[in-house]
């Protein structure tokens, strides 16, 4: 595995616990706004979230360590950048968004599909989001500046590597990056069309038996599903 510390700058505040994030319904209808810290306590509220992943040329894909300041799943390795979208957003918008503001680069992101979850984090709080799933591709990627309270590593892995990591060390992975690639291939067709091979190596059976693996071992409970 590749692994590469970056550089830090002073903490951002764009993304702190006192913003407010919008409710939804399960059929990610809003139904109001709260604040983000409130939504993420051990009951959590239902919410709309994303999750967008970039991959380099080679197939890669570009994974984070979340900064060891973050309320739930402090310094364990993500997707590119998870944020919640702000009223007016689109999920693209806000992914577009936030990249430049947690890796310093800009990137066009692409719509996969969006799943509702739930699960708890020890007993400090919850992640209870409708998820929308974001997919970009970078030809290259210098040296970034990244942010102090949000992220402190990166690394590049394939598929094969990913796949060892959910078997071997899945505790230091966050869950709902597992559902993300679990349901990849359940994308729209124009998505399909422009990374179809891309989607279709990080989402062959053998992987996808091992995404399921590690969800039924983040959630028991099988509280997660695609929304359609």
């Amino acid at each position: 595995m590749l692994s590469l510390e970056k550089s830090l700058k002073e903490p951002y505040s764009g993304d702190n616990m006192d913003e407010f994030v919008i409710l939804v319904d399960g059929n990610d209808n809003p139904i109001g706004k709260e604040e983000k810290v409130k939504c993420h306590l051990p009951n959590g509220k239902l919410h709309r979230a994303f999750t967008a992943m970039i991959f380099n040329k080679e197939g890669k894909l570009l994974l984070t360590r979340r900064s060891g300041s973050k309320m739930l799943w402090s310094d364990d390795w993500d997707g590119t950048v998870a944020s919640h979208p702000r009223e007016g957003e689109t999920y693209v918008s806000s992914a577009e968004r936030r990249m430049p503001e947690e890796i310093g680069i800009s990137c066009e992101m692409n719509y996969v599909n969006k799943f509702e979850y739930h699960v708890p984090y020890k007993d400090v709080g919850s992640e209870n989001e409708v998820c929308g799933t974001l997919i970009g591709v970078v030809e290259d990627f210098d040296e970034s500046t990244l942010v102090l309270d949000e992220i402190s590593e990166i690394k590049w892995l394939s598929p094969e590597e990913l796949g060892a990591e959910f078997e071997q060390n899945r505790d230091s992975y966050c869950p709902w990056m597992a559902i993300a690639l679990y349901f990849f291939a359940d994308c729209d067709d124009a998505t399909k069309e422009k990374f179809g091979g891309l989607i279709d190596s990080w989402t062959t059976d053998e992987l996808q038996q091992v995404y399921q693996n590690a969800i039924k071992h983040y959630i028991p409970d099988d509280n997660w599903r695609l929304v359609e």
